[in-house]
């Protein structure tokens, strides 16, 4: 049976007091306030869409093998690159071995589910045997709109395949239609969308009837035959609506997070799915509804492996939190607000493809090398074993150090230094079972680090090249912080 072998998600450590937005903002259109409550999931000026995924990505490779994953399927509406493939610097970054298939979906909201649909058809067929799909957003919208307090960043993976499933995939329904809510052009930095009462009434009233009701005449079902019913929506008047007519009944619905985290983009329907199955017992069934150009209704059914399956996951990003202030700081952070960052900031610091290319393995997968005499582990990669003891020269094996932790043997902080969160703090790291490397810090306070800190690595973007509008990626260290 095909169907859903590993689960993880992740939610920026960053949140933003949407009060703060509308003390700032809400003099240029007071009818936000309606939109004012809780708090919505902000990215560090370091992650991106990609960033983000990278780290649900490894939350699902929680007791997987990554050499049996065949392939790797991004969807997002924000994508860093154009032509580039995205979903290839995350195979890279996860670790994954080269010889897979990689795609990206974008283009629709629903694009996460559409991934998963396609993956969990090539697994079905017998045409590949694990898939990965990865769905993250960071939408931005414009100052003094619903959108920019409606909007959080998020993500959420799963490894589909055939063997130890949690939950099966027992069936879906779609339609598609061209329908002119959300748009963003090419050279459109913010979202736009026609007015709600149109996206409320004609789509959501719509299409997730059509699609739901598709499902349960392709298949013989009732909505009293589920357990968990995860549809997108974020109006809170349409979604009781919606319940009533449907038959969603409070025990059934599944919360959307939107005064956790906010609306997620290409991933929300999959990101509250990945919160459904933290609390699934065998035999719940799951009805999973994405909105977006139409609709994707996915059905599945939890089996006795559904316990088995431990990782971080929703609930551990959103422990682990920390207020961003003030809100000018997220401006500056999404480039909207113009901040003078000093000389040092001018400088052409990026990185040359040709190199990249020769050491892509060390920069995006953090991959170093382990003695085979005496079982030193190093990064970067050498030939030489630096073990004063050994020195063995060309016997070694491949090491993977983004799935270790380490100690913070050095630290400081660095206020001339080009940063979007200043100080800019770097130091030195030993890796337990050792290989000692510096590194910068992210998602952290000066004030909150100490020699000897445990500190585990995320994939970051290094820079963002405005003259050539790329990102540069690599691996920062980040405190590891206890959530009980």
């Amino acid at each position: 049976m095909a169907g859903i072998v590993s689960y993880g998600g992740y939610v920026p450590r960053y949140r933003l007091d949407r009060r703060k937005i509308f003390r700032a903002m809400g003099w240029m259109d007071p009818s936000t306030a309606g939109s004012s409550r809780g708090e919505k999931a902000v990215a560090n000026f370091d992650e991106d869409s990609i960033t983000m995924a990278v780290a649900a990505g490894l939350d699902s490779l929680t007791g997987i093998d990554r050499s049996q994953v065949g392939g790797l399927y991004f969807a997002s509406t924000t994508m860093p690159y154009k032509e580039r493939l995205n979903a290839g610097i995350l195979t890279a970054a996860l670790g994954l071995k080269d010889h897979i298939r990689a795609a990206d979906f974008g283009g629709a909201l629903k694009a996460g589910t559409t991934a998963m649909l396609a993956a969990l058809e090539g697994v079905s067929s017998g045409g590949m045997r694990n898939v990965m799909v990865c769905a993250s957003d960071c939408r931005l919208g414009q100052p003094a709109s619903a959108e920019e307090m409606i909007f959080g960043d998020a993500s959420a993976a799963f490894v589909l395949g055939t063997q130890d499933v949690i939950a099966e995939f027992k069936g879906s329904y779609s339609v598609t239609f061209d329908f002119g809510d959300h748009f963003r052009g090419e050279y459109a930095k913010f979202d736009r969308k026609w007015e709600d009462r149109w996206v409320r009434d004609l789509g959501y009233d719509e299409f997730v009837p059509l699609a739901v009701k598709g499902l349960f005449g392709k298949y013989g079902l009732k909505m009293s035959d589920f357990s968990q019913v995860i549809y997108d929506c974020h109006y809170s008047a349409e979604r009781k609506k919606l319940n009533k007519l449907l038959g969603i009944s409070p025990e059934m619905e599944q919360g959307n997070y939107q005064e956790e985290i906010g609306l997620s983009g290409a991933a929300q329907s999959l990101v509250m799915l990945a919160g459904a199955l933290e609390s699934a017992k065998p035999g719940d069934k799951i009805l999973v509804v994405s909105f977006g150009s139409g609709c994707d209704a996915l059905y599945f059914e939890a089996t006795a492996q559904i316990g088995k399956k431990k990782c971080r996951g929703i609930s551990g990003s959103l422990a682990n939190k920390a207020d961003l202030d003030p809100y000018e700081k997220y401006l500056v952070w999404r480039d909207i607000l113009p901040a003078d960052m000093g000389m040092r900031s001018e400088e052409d610091l990026w990185t040359r493809w040709s190199a990249l290319w020769r050491n892509r393995k060390e920069v995006l997968g953090l991959w170093g090398t382990k003695c085979l005499k005496c079982g030193t582990p190093q990064y970067p990669a050498q030939r030489v074993c630096v073990n004063p003891e050994c020195g063995a020269v060309d016997e070694r094996e491949e090491y993977l150090f983004s799935d270790k932790q380490g100690k913070i043997a050095s630290y400081t902080g660095d206020m001339l230094a080009a940063s979007y969160n200043p100080p800019a703090i770097y130091g030195a790291v030993v890796f337990e079972g050792g290989g000692k490397y510096y590194f910068d810090f992210t998602d952290c306070a000066l004030e909150e680090l100490s020699t000897g800190m445990r500190v585990g690595v995320s994939f970051r973007r290094k820079y963002y090249d405005k003259k050539r509008g790329i990102s540069g990626y690599f691996w920062k260290a980040v405190p590891v912080k206890e959530v009980e």
